[in-house]
């Protein structure tokens, strides 16, 4: 027997109330403050809440690794991160909703020119800590160094590096509104970023999310709300 909406919210919900986590620090997936939230994740959070006709209750983070920390530690049940090898022995996600693009930036002068110029000896690379690019340059470069920072952008400035990695839409406005930085056009990696929950859920619980973000995807919900929220330039994840 296919299990119900009764049977899977005290499962995925056992206090009575979805407790989701939200990353305020990727401003594709969430805008404004931690008092008044919006985005795709918040509209996906209160949308699974909906479905199973339970209340919603937001916390909000400046970083993924935060966001992960609360899911982790159990003080969240769903979250909204980017599928990575690291977190994925904790958390149990589902299909991306969202791509989104890990690109470049460096001094107008340097001699980078593709992403394949950057994992070379003596060069360091500005990244904030614990976010999906740290997660993947981590697990891939062989030669370059890695600084890790609370900003990539604030860090490679700070300490005159000489690439700073980041998510598409903020780094090419970061290089907009200064002189003397260009972006590497080329990504270096796709972020997938998709809803997760702890690995000690129910199969039937995870299904359920795994089916729901389908449904959301295929009938433009989530195409709708990027699209609400100014980021109408992401793309939507093909279907699973």
């Amino acid at each position: 027997m296919a299990a119900t909406t009764q049977d899977i919210a005290p499962d995925l919900a056992p206090t009575g109330v979805l407790r989701a986590s939200i990353n305020l620090g990727n401003p594709v997936l969430a805008q404004g403050t931690a008092a008044d939230p919006s985005g795709v994740t918040v509209d996906l959070a209160r949308e699974i809440g909906r479905r199973l006709g339970l209340p919603v209750e937001l916390s909000c983070f400046d970083a993924a690794r935060r966001s992960f920390e609360a899911m982790v530690a159990g003080d969240a049940d769903i979250c909204f991160l980017a599928i990575e090898p690291a977190r994925e022995a904790e958390v149990a996600f589902t299909p991306p909703y969202v791509v989104i693009e890990g690109v470049f930036a460096v001094p107008e002068g340097s001699p980078v020119q593709a992403p394949a110029d950057v994992d070379r000896p003596g060069v360091r690379i500005g990244v904030k800590r614990g976010s999906a690019y740290d997660l993947y340059l981590t697990r891939t470069l062989q030669h370059a160094e890695i600084v890790r920072g609370q900003e990539g952008t604030t860090v490679f400035l700070d300490e005159g590096l000489d690439v700073a990695a980041g998510i598409r839409q903020p780094l090419t406005a970061f290089v907009q509104e200064r002189s003397g930085i260009r972006l590497v056009d080329e990504r270096f990696m796709e972020i997938r970023q998709a809803v997760g929950t702890t690995r000690s859920r129910r199969p039937e619980t995870v299904d359920f999310l795994r089916a729901t973000v389908e449904e959301l995807k295929a009938g433009g919900f989530v195409s709708s709300s990027l699209a609400r929220s100014g980021q109408g330039d992401a793309a939507v994840a093909p279907p699973a």
